[in-house]
């Protein structure tokens, strides 16, 4: 069965095709094709790669996201780099959804009626939700009838206990859909059950951190298999210090610059979604290999930025791990989390009073899905490689199976 993954954002377009046989094989696979589509003010560059390893790169003239996303769609099946012969050699189309809003939380095919949930939830992630609605639109005009799936990251986490979940403002905000919702939930969810396949162990037996560590960051405190509570909340800003976005801090902050400056609710929103974080503190940027390239050079300000990002890092690991009652695993996964040491021994560092010990040469050369604890470590510490696209393709299978064994 042959399943294509979109990743809609609101300034790039992901997509993998996968090839899956009768079973789920145990490790990821890797996607038979993949592309990628970046968007700039009169052109995009398209990227495609076949299995084979062959790369192209291509700058379009474009008149708009619709038609960028028709000429990469239609690179599957025509050119010298086809991965099919035809459109109906694809079985099923997976999507990410940001924001599933407080209706949705399995993966589900997507109807007209599931359109118009995504719609409505548009008001809490409005760009990501609008492209991907866009999305499965353009596929269906270019491929007609092909079952399309959505997964949504919000999904993971919607059966949070209410503690986790409720504001501590008014409670006609959570009437109204104010509420934690939690991101992230795909990867979450994929790294907890891949944690206890390599540990070969019941999910349900394993109190699991997960530390998504990316441009965007976030924590899962993950028990019998279920969220129970995570660091980002009503919009992708709350908890961590990430690379541009502020996380959590006191939002007497906000109504402060609103009376002082002036400021717009707009004005505000720009600046702690891509004004803060690594890259506000240490005016340099928000990827953290250049912050730990700066800090070698001697710049105390990238220094500094790094320390509150492992200091609200190793507080967040903490509140998860309370949410818990102990800590069985803990995982890194995602860009920083995958590949920066630094990040990891400077984490686990102060964890040591749960059990936590790092092997430094395995932590130094990590293997991806494998642990870096030292032997007498109490917590098993992973490296998880983020699959995210892998993820959905599976959830599109497994549905995409049940509907053909049901007809």
């Amino acid at each position: 069965m042959k399943v294509l993954v979109l990743n809609s954002g609101s300034s790039s377009q992901k997509m993998c095709l996968y090839e899956i046989g009768e079973d789920l094989p145990r490790d990821p696979p890797t996607c038979v094709w993949e592309a990628r589509v970046e968007w700039e003010s009169t052109h995009c560059a398209m990227v495609t790669r076949n299995a084979r390893g062959h790369t192209r790169r291509a700058e379009v003239q474009v008149a708009s996201r619709t038609e960028a996303l028709k000429q990469l769609l239609a690179t599957l099946w025509t050119g010298d780099d086809r991965v099919v012969s035809r459109v109906k050699d694809i079985a099923v189309v997976g999507h990410r959804v940001v924001h599933g809003g407080p209706e949705y939380e399995v993966p589900a095919f997507i109807t007209e009626d599931v359109k118009a949930g995504i719609a409505a939830a548009s008001a809490f992630a409005p760009l990501h939700n609008r492209a991907e609605l866009e999305g499965m639109d353009t596929v269906e005009q270019v491929m007609g009838d092909v079952p399309q799936v959505a997964v949504f990251d919000t999904g993971f986490h919607r059966k949070m206990p209410l503690p986790a979940v409720v504001y501590p403002g008014p409670y006609k905000w959570f009437e109204q859909g104010i509420r934690r919702y939690g991101f992230h939930g795909i990867n979450h969810q994929y790294c907890a059950e891949r944690v206890a396949q390599l540990l070969n162990k019941s999910l349900k037996s394993l109190r699991v951190v997960s530390c998504h560590l990316g441009n965007g960051c976030s924590l899962a405190a993950i028990r019998d298999g279920h969220s129970i509570d995570t660091t980002m909340g009503f919009t992708p800003l709350e908890g961590l210090m990430m690379g541009t976005r502020s996380g959590s801090l006191d939002p007497g902050i906000l109504t402060y610059l609103m009376r002082r400056d002036q400021a717009t609710g707009e004005q505000i929103d720009d600046v702690l979604n891509k004004e803060s974080g690594l890259a506000g503190v240490s005016g340099i940027s928000g990827d953290m290999r250049l912050i730990l390239a700066a800090i070698q050079e001697g710049n105390e300000r990238a220094k500094l930025a790094l320390d509150i990002y492992i200091h609200r890092l190793q507080a967040g690991i903490g509140s998860m791990v309370a949410a818990l009652g102990g800590l069985d695993a803990l995982v890194f996964t995602a860009g920083v989390g995958e590949n920066s040491a630094e990040v990891r021994e400077a984490t686990c560092s102060n964890l040591e009073f749960l059990g936590v010990k790092l092997d430094e040469e395995m932590n130094a050369k990590p293997r991806l899905d494998a642990d870096i604890d030292a032997v007498n470590s109490k917590v098993r510490v992973l490296v998880i490689r983020a699959q995210e696209d892998w993820a959905i393709a599976r959830e599109c299978w497994k549905l995409a199976r049940n509907r053909q064994a049901a007809e």
